[in-house]
């Protein structure tokens, strides 16, 4: 499992509908942390855990001594989770990237649903995109803060 965490001040994603039809947003948060998720095939229901557990726990939030020392809940934060299987995407041969490592929709969508769903049960107001959807994803990167997050199936806690 890859996730590309962003602190936001706000972020929205937009849906693109097929046909002609203005763009609609799906999802939008104030302050909090912007997710963007890749899901590859051997991950489980331990690497969702796992993640959803670092995210929650993570101190990326600035205290009354500008420390990094508040976590998500601690500023009242939200999250906004976009799938991206583009995540998984290997561009060492060629132009064109493979993204074989990509979990296919029907592993990646239920897990993808379990993770949102993981971190709501952990308190986190969550908004999403739709999975599969063409997306535009506006956000505000504040800091900039931005970290790689990667769980590899079978790793040691």
């Amino acid at each position: 499992m890859r996730v590309l965490l962003q602190r936001v001040t706000r972020a929205e994603v937009r849906i693109r509908p097929d046909g002609g039809a203005p763009p609609y947003v799906a999802g939008r948060i104030g302050l909090g942390f912007l997710l963007l998720v890749g899901i590859t095939h051997t991950d489980t229901h331990a690497e969702l855990t796992w993640m959803a557990d670092k995210i929650v726990g993570l101190r990326l939030f600035a205290d009354a001594h500008d420390k990094l020392n508040l976590a998500l809940a601690d500023v009242q934060g939200a999250a906004l989770i976009v799938s991206q299987f583009t995540l998984y995407g290997d561009a060492h041969k060629g132009r064109r990237p493979s993204f074989i490592d990509a979990a296919r929709p029907e592993l990646a969508i239920p897990l993808y649903e379990r993770f949102v769903g993981l971190l709501r049960e952990r308190g986190v107001p969550v908004a999403t995109g739709e999975f599969g959807a063409m997306m535009d994803v506006d956000l505000v990167n504040d800091g900039p803060v931005t970290l790689w997050l990667e769980r590899e199936a079978g790793a040691v806690l």
